[in-house]
């Protein structure tokens, strides 16, 4: 699903150099050095207000101006400083899965296809494989309010992953759901990311996700 022209450099390699957030002078963090390699999970972990969910805004270009960052988020290579939101190619999931009430379930998930994929039937494809892809073939047509929370949050993640992301941020994404249906929305994810070759930073308050991640855990302090 993943589009293989992307920018010279180490393909599918999402860094963190030097990074480091201030707000009204206080450092949040230390600087942080991070390099996450294509299909691997990088856990972020630390107490609330440390900054997690901020750095995900730096690496989106989404972060308040209230904020002073330093340092620099490399995508492939290229650094992403400066660059408008639309144009980093990086793909998050927030703790709410942010379906658009008023759209069908195919229509949200053709909200997240780019510009350069044109014509009807084209569109169509892309959607309908995206619902097979994610079990929920045939649900094109229903309404975001008429499925459950596993199936919206598999209507999220497919929308994300048809905007063609170079790397995939997750922001507690699981952090509402029950232990069981968590277990497996995780799974799903993860299972996504890997088979995308998508560097994925994680943010979690939960050991158990860090845990399913199987990756590297950075402690913010």
């Amino acid at each position: 699903m993943i589009d293989a022209d992307r920018n010279t450099g180490p393909a599918g390699l999402l860094e963190l150099c030097g990074v480091c957030l201030t707000l009204d002078g206080v450092r949040l963090f230390e600087k942080l050095d991070v390099a996450v390699p294509a299909g691997d999970v990088v856990t972020i972990m630390g107490p609330s207000g440390c900054g997690k969910s901020s750095l995900l805004a730096f690496i989106c270009g989404t972060l308040a101006p209230v904020f002073a960052a330093t340092g620099e988020a490399r995508l492939d290579g290229a650094t992403l400083d400066g660059l408008p939101p639309e144009q980093r190619h990086v793909g998050i999931l927030f703790q709410d899965d942010l379906l658009f009430p008023h759209m069908s379930v195919g229509e949200n998930l053709s909200f997240g296809l780019p510009p350069g994929v044109t014509g009807r039937d084209e569109r169509r494809a892309r959607v309908n494989a995206a619902l097979v892809e994610a079990g929920l073939e045939g649900m094109a047509e229903r309404d975001p309010d008429t499925l459950s929370g596993g199936q919206r949050g598999r209507v999220a993640v497919m929308r994300t992953l048809l905007s063609q992301p170079r790397a995939l941020l997750l922001d507690e994404p699981f952090s509402k759901l029950d232990v069981d249906l968590r277990d497996r929305f995780r799974s799903f994810v993860f299972a996504h990311a890997r088979d995308n070759r998508m560097p994925t930073l994680l943010v979690t308050h939960d050991p158990s996700d860090a845990e399913a991640a199987a990756g590297p855990v950075i402690e913010l302090i």
